[in-house]
């Protein structure tokens, strides 16, 4: 009898132990989706479901516009509990404030403006097919965001293109004074860029003039951008610290287990072979346009503020081999036997 009862507890043991290994935060997605999806009405579901395949799902952009997708405005208050727990469950506590700052933001853009388009209700989910099946995706975007989540096989193989902006990026006045929903993107740089020795700055500051925007855009695949600027192998033991805490910053809007997927990426890239790259005023101050990437191999990492007398933030990470799961998803369709019979 003991030892029936010990077998059981070694066997509920390791049953326990598998369960925890189980990927948690896409767990938390599907379940989440499920969720959202069982309080929607037939109308709201044509607007929110597309096929995975959908070049919808490609589709993105951070700027005011018309999207595809179910906004925030066409729901109860029941289905937007639903949606806000979908996006706790995709971002950290830390990435769930930022965007709901920003969303914010249009508060003061449609006061400034007069314009409808400025509207808080106007972001949009979208799920893109099923999130029973293991294979499945997700955005939520509107102005100044666009995050985007691609399952396969139950597994999170890309988080990106995952954008973040803030206009304006320090409110200077009013019930929102101070507020900087990205403030440590940019002050983590300024802090990397002034421990640098004069040599090391002539390296990393590449252009005398910022870019507009960021380089990359809403292209759907990235490409690799010019590998100039100071690679972590010149820098110092602390300096490397600094850059791997601006790294670890970007990430660590994304649920927790997805942001360690990224910067495990990172870390195999290696940081001596991760390029800070600065364009643009060194000075803060207003009307001081700035620019700032982090490359390595597999990832790109765009800061731009240059808009709005520089107070109109612009971030950005993307993976050259993982946006939208693109090539990992022709990878494992070029081993499917399965995927091969049905093509």
């Amino acid at each position: 009898m003991h030892r029936f009862f010990a077998a059981a507890i070694l066997t509920l043991s390791a049953t326990l132990a598998i369960v925890a290994q189980l990927p948690q935060p896409e767990r938390d997605m599907a379940d989440a989706a499920k969720a959202l999806l069982s309080t929607l009405d037939a109308d709201q579901l044509a607007k929110l479901r597309w096929p995975f395949d959908s070049e919808e799902r490609f589709n993105w952009h951070f700027v005011p516009r018309a999207r595809q997708g179910l906004p925030l405005k066409d729901m109860n208050d029941r289905q937007r509990r639903a949606a806000f727990a979908l996006l706790e469950a995709g971002l950290s506590a830390k990435g769930y404030t930022k965007v709901e700052a920003i969303r914010s933001l249009e508060d003061i853009l449609r006061a400034r403006e007069g314009s409808a388009i400025r509207d808080r209700e106007l972001y949009f989910f979208t799920i893109f097919g099923d999130p029973a099946s293991g294979t499945w995706g997700w955005r939520y975007e509107g102005h100044h965001i666009s995050q985007n989540w691609t399952i396969a096989n139950r597994k999170a193989i890309a988080t990106t293109p995952a954008f973040l902006g803030a206009n304006p990026a320090h409110v200077p006045d009013g019930a929102l004074a101070g507020t900087r929903p990205l403030g440590a993107e940019e002050d983590l740089a300024r802090a990397l860029l002034t421990s640098l020795a004069a040599e090391q700055r002539r390296e990393a500051i590449v252009g005398s003039a910022a870019p507009r925007d960021i380089l990359t855009s809403n292209a759907r695949k990235a490409a690799i951008l010019e590998n100039s600027g100071l690679p972590g192998s010149s820098m110092t033991d602390a300096q490397q610290a600094m850059l791997m805490s601006l790294i670890e910053e970007h990430a660590a809007s994304q649920a927790a287990g997805l942001a360690e997927a990224r910067l495990a990426r990172v870390r195999a890239d290696g940081l001596a072979r991760i390029r800070f790259a600065w364009m643009g005023a060194a000075q803060k101050g207003p009307g001081n346009g700035h620019y700032y990437r982090v490359q390595g191999p597999s990832f790109l990492i765009e800061y731009d503020n240059v808009q709005n007398g520089a107070n109109h933030h612009h971030t950005v990470w993307r993976d050259f081999a993982g946006d939208f799961g693109m090539d990992l998803l022709a990878a494992h369709h070029a081993q499917d036997p399965e995927h091969q019979r049905s093509h």
